[in-house]
């Protein structure tokens, strides 16, 4: 399905990956946020936020009959860095807990603001389904 690229001698990437090689049919999932599939805000909670855009992936995928571990890249957007920083421990529980061990390539970037006002982060994702 695909490789981890690791370049020998560097130290493991923690909770995610340097980077992947992959082979298959590719799925584009649009930035999500942290709303239910009504379009309605439960929570302004920054961790749950991102359990919500992270099950809000997984839904998507599954249309295409992807799962996580089809995953090959995730960005990140947030509103504030420190913040994802700070509550780091809880988010990697949140993020095994609805994708499992598997850790794709990941980039985090701090924006001034999203499209939608209460929205505390935007994550993006790419999936590779084997042929």
């Amino acid at each position: 399905m695909f490789n981890v690229l690791q370049p020998p001698g560097w130290a493991p990437a923690k909770g995610y990956s340097n980077g992947i090689e992959a082979r298959g049919r590719l799925v584009f999932v649009a930035g999500m946020i942290g709303w239910n599939g009504q379009g309605q805000f439960e929570t302004d909670d920054f961790v749950a936020q991102c359990r919500q855009a992270l099950h809000n992936i997984v839904e998507t995928l599954a249309c295409a009959q992807a799962q996580p571990q089809h995953l090959v890249r995730l960005t990140w957007y947030v509103k504030d860095k420190k913040e994802y920083l700070e509550r780091g421990k809880e988010l990697g529980k949140v993020y095994q807990e609805v994708m499992g061990r598997h850790f794709p390539v990941m980039a985090l970037v701090q924006v001034a603001d999203l499209v939608e006002d209460r929205a505390k982060v935007e994550i993006e994702a790419t999936a590779v389904v084997p042929d």
